[in-house]
């Protein structure tokens, strides 16, 4: 089986509403207590599609991911792929370091396990073309900071498309808090069932590791999950938390499968967070500053 150790090193030496109004008796019905979609407004929500949302249930709560295909379209589909089969149901996540990252996706529990499939080619970079949902957060020395869907992401500027020869642009995810990469060994090339979830930022990481993923609700989880001993964060299979079942929403039934909505890019709640975080960072201003709402419901 391949070793996943290079992967270790590497991520190790990485260490771094209100209430409701009483009615009055006798009178007129009182209005409806403030909810997201009148205080926010309905139409700033962008709905995550069922396909696009990975459901991870473990033993310290569920977390909920959004896809990026548009991003690691390999990446994407052997996750979708792998869930699908049951291959990550009761897999541990083997790996935790506090203020970094937890790592899961080996059947082995040991770092040396991976799924019987072959290794995918590397999706650190992908091209921007001037339909992606794409809002800026930051222009720094002429490129882009900013969000496409959930994933906070670094690009060329949009003068840039008229000057490729396919019309897009480069683009890379960012290693903030929530974001989910693939795990690989030595080479490039190497990634294929291990992946971890940041528990935060770690810019370190950029174009290095394939990001696939961003982590919409259950970054909570992902931080209560069981650390690691030592500087590598390894744990045995009976210290750590496991991932118990993992599915694409899409495949849940409809009672049962739970729904995410994003603020929307477009929205002024959306710019209002921004000018607010670069406001209190200032010159410290980073995307990862910026955590975009969500609602979700849990089925039904």
């Amino acid at each position: 089986m391949k070793s996943r150790s290079h992967a270790a090193v590497l991520l190790a030496a990485a260490l771094l509403a209100g209430p409701a109004v009483a009615q009055d008796v006798g009178g007129p019905p009182p209005p409806p207590a403030p909810t997201p979609e009148t205080t926010i407004g309905v139409t700033e929500w962008r709905a995550v599609p069922a396909e696009n949302l990975l459901v991870i249930d473990t033993t310290r709560g569920r977390i909920l991911l959004e896809l990026t295909p548009e991003v690691a379209p390999l990446h994407v589909e052997r996750i979708k792929l792998l869930a699908r089969r049951g291959f990550y149901d009761n897999v541990p996540w083997h790996r935790v370091i506090d203020w970094f990252m937890a790592q899961t996706g080996d059947p082995l529990g040991n770092g040396e396990g991976q799924s019987p499939y072959p290794d995918l080619k590397a999706e650190f970079t992908f091209r921007r073309d001037p339909t992606m949902p794409f809002a800026a957060a930051a222009e720094p020395m002429g490129a882009r900071v900013g969000f496409f869907n959930s994933l906070p992401v670094q690009t060329q500027p949009d003068s840039a498309f008229a000057q490729t020869g396919d019309g897009k642009v480069h683009g890379w995810g960012l290693y903030c808090p929530g974001v989910a990469g693939m795990a690989r060994d030595e080479g490039n090339d190497t990634a294929n069932s291990q992946f971890f979830i940041m528990r935060q930022a770690y810019p370190a990481l950029d174009k290095r590791y394939s990001i696939w993923g961003m982590t919409v609700d259950g970054l909570d989880v992902v931080r209560a999950l069981q650390v690691g001993d030592g500087d590598n964060g390894m744990m045995s299979q009976a210290q750590a938390d496991r991932m118990t079942r993992v599915r694409v929403a899409a495949d849940i039934p409809a009672a049962e499968r739970p729904t995410v909505r994003v603020l929307a890019h477009d929205s002024a709640r959306f710019r209002t967070l921004v000018d607010a975080a670069r406001a209190a960072r200032g010159a410290d201003f980073s995307v990862c500053d910026v955590t975009l709402p969500v609602q979700v419901s849990e089925g039904g």
